[in-house]
């Protein structure tokens, strides 16, 4: 559903555009290939124009960084161009095609004491979002599943359940007792709140990457119930930290201190985890990161 909601407006975007710039390049006389060369630089103007605005938010409600985790200006220049590539990357052509990049689910019989990985996409994403990462893990020698939860805009709450039934169907076809719960941006909420409902029964870990655990200024203009739920402060937060984690869970937070969608980037820490900064990378650049994908292995191995 959600890869049909990304094509259907990357659709609609596109023919604005091309309206847009066909009307004015009539006016102007244009060629052909000149109004689709002014159709394509609004459409990667606009995306740069989103991207630019989270890393303002990103500076205007950041955390302060301390040393070692400071980065100067080229430095600063490279993350923002390497997040507006995996944004282009994510949102144009991988998630609204998820099934072309990521093809079937690739689960095998688990060997003993092995322990499967469940990988759990973020805020308006889908399984298309660990196309890099899966790869990664694969590789490491993890047996690695994913999970599509829907609807794109609706309560954390009503992802718990199928994210339950995919966890107790994981188990089924891997013949595990537990798997590792890997999760992305707002998937980290939807696995805390799938683990106050459930518990750590299935659960052997649990490794987030860029989740906002205290709220993220930029949900403020975000749309849906999920986005009011990561508002900083909400009470669904609230209610959240009051129930815990499981007691004797393993947790990993692995995050930027640049992040320019949660904000502040503290946010994505969590007491009593093992907190992971890095430095210099972008939310979306974080499912594109080699020195991401190692720590992620790594927290995974511990």
């Amino acid at each position: 559903m959600t890869a049909r909601i990304l094509r259907l407006a990357l659709a609609v975007e596109l023919l604005f555009y091309a309206f847009v710039t066909g009307y004015v390049g009539r006016e102007l006389g244009w060629s052909e290939a000149q109004s689709a060369g002014a159709m394509l630089l609004v459409m990667l103007g606009t995306r740069a124009g989103v991207i630019a605005v989270t890393f303002a938010y990103g500076w205007t409600y950041r955390s302060p960084r301390p040393t070692g985790l400071q980065i100067g200006v080229p430095a600063a220049l490279r993350m923002i161009l390497a997040e507006y590539a995996a944004f282009l990357a994510l949102f144009v052509l991988i998630q609204p095609f998820e099934r072309w990049f990521m093809g079937a689910e690739r689960v095998r019989r688990a060997a003993k004491g092995e322990m499967p990985v469940l990988l759990v996409h973020g805020y308006c994403c889908n399984r298309g979002v660990w196309w890099r990462l899966r790869r990664r893990v694969e590789q490491a020698g993890f047996c690695v599943a994913t999970v599509n939860l829907e609807p794109m805009y609706g309560s954390i709450d009503d992802y718990v359940e199928p994210l339950h039934r995919r966890i107790e169907a994981l188990c089924a076809e891997t013949g595990a007792q537990r798997v590792a719960l890997v999760a992305h941006s707002m998937g980290g909420m939807a696995c805390r709140a799938y683990l106050a409902r459930h518990g750590a029964a299935r659960a052997a870990k649990l490794v987030t990457l860029g989740s906002p655990h205290h709220g993220s200024e930029i949900a403020r203009i975000g749309l849906g119930r999920n986005a009011r739920q990561v508002e900083p402060g909400s009470a669904w937060l609230r209610a959240l930290e009051q129930k815990g984690l499981p007691a004797g869970l393993p947790v990993a937070c692995i995050y930027s201190a640049h992040d320019n969608f949660v904000m502040p980037q503290d946010s994505n820490r969590l007491e009593g985890a093992d907190n992971r900064p890095f430095a210099g990378v972008g939310h979306l650049e974080m499912m594109f990161s080699r020195p991401i994908g190692a720590a992620l292995v790594a927290a995974l191995k511990d």
